[in-house]
């Protein structure tokens, strides 16, 4: 396809996002011609509890890649993602043990910031959790287990399926309410 000349051309800051989406729609379509309901993306838990971060310093919100969930663009189509709790070291160790290599990136913006390392939120996210677990062994297995754990007792406000909430929608209603 010619989705990176496509998001290149756009311009802008970081390209990410957009092309992500249009690869994504690009699979699905492909699946849907191969008569697939189902596609599988690579994400691990490293990716989890990365984009957990990202969002929370970067986007101002609570929240993380799915392990599973229908597509609200392809309907009868499902993403899925089976490494999502295996650890990104591991997947590697995995292919060097058995001699296979990953592709790189066709990406011209990663190809840029590939040597630009304050450029890449993710990588900056990356040594976050590595200096952290310098300290705290479990820093990111906890991570992942409070997007597992939310107590919505305690939470101000949420969005679900489009629509907002606030602890003020309960507070002072009794049980019996």
């Amino acid at each position: 396809s010619d989705i990176f000349e496509v998001v290149a051309a756009v311009g802008g800051g970081s390209p990410c996002y957009l092309c992500a989406r249009m690869r994504r729609g690009y699979l699905y379509e492909f699946a849907k011609q191969c008569g697939c309901n189902k596609i599988a993306l690579g994400h691990h838990f490293d990716d989890v509890v990365e984009t957990a971060l990202l969002s929370m310093f970067y986007g101002a919100e609570i929240k993380t890649m799915m392990p599973k969930l229908h597509s609200t663009s392809h309907p009868g189509m499902e993403l899925i993602r089976p490494m999502y709790s295996v650890r990104e070291d591991d997947i590697k160790a995995w292919a060097k043990y058995n001699g296979l290599t990953f592709l790189n990136c066709a990406c011209r913006f990663t190809e840029q910031v590939a040597n630009k390392e304050q450029e890449s939120k993710r990588k900056e996210i990356k040594e976050l959790i590595r200096t952290l677990r310098g300290r705290y062994s479990e820093i990111d297995k906890n991570i992942f287990r409070s997007l597992h754990n939310v107590n919505l007792d305690s939470v101000i406000g949420w969005r679900k399926g489009g629509k907002r909430g606030s602890f003020l929608d309960e507070y002072g209603k009794t049980r019996e309410d």
